[in-house]
């Protein structure tokens, strides 16, 4: 049920971004899900899920960004009020915490997608799999699952 994402370290300049992407659509890799987020004003990271981890990963190196994989782990909720906040309860007196998240558009209607890095990714699939929470694998964000 994790998922490999791939985090780039880009630096906060015109252009960094667009030469990311625009490698990685060139190799024919579509950006599944991404996030990005300043962590100083100089740097900022990307996170993002492909449809080929392998291949990202070499045009990253290949363009010499510093990056890495991190095992993220997705799940399809309600798309109503409360929903997240409801998920999130499953959590509160066990050692699991939320070390980032973020959305993924066009999930189905009525439903949304969210993405999480836990510091206990385990023990949270447990938890949120006992309570019913739907996870989605690589095959339900059309990504391969070939190892970098």
């Amino acid at each position: 049920m994790k998922l490999k994402q791939l985090s780039i370290f880009l630096e906060n300049a015109p252009g960094r971004l667009y030469e990311v992407t625009q490698a990685l659509g060139d190799a024919g890799i579509n950006l599944r899900a991404h996030c990005i987020s300043d962590t100083s004003h100089d740097f900022g990271v990307l996170r993002i899920l492909v449809s080929d981890l392998a291949k990202a990963r070499g045009v990253i190196m290949d363009k010499f960004f510093p990056a890495r994989v991190d095992d993220v782990i997705a799940a399809e909720i309600e798309d109503s009020p409360g929903s997240l906040s409801r998920i999130l309860k499953l959590f509160l007196g066990t050692k699991v915490n939320v070390e980032y998240m973020y959305a993924v558009a066009g999930a189905t209607q009525g439903r949304a997608v969210m993405v999480f890095r836990f510091n206990e990714n385990d023990l949270a699939i447990e938890i949120m799999l006992k309570n019913g929470v739907q996870l989605l694998d690589a095959a339900a964000f059309g990504i391969l699952e070939t190892q970098p």
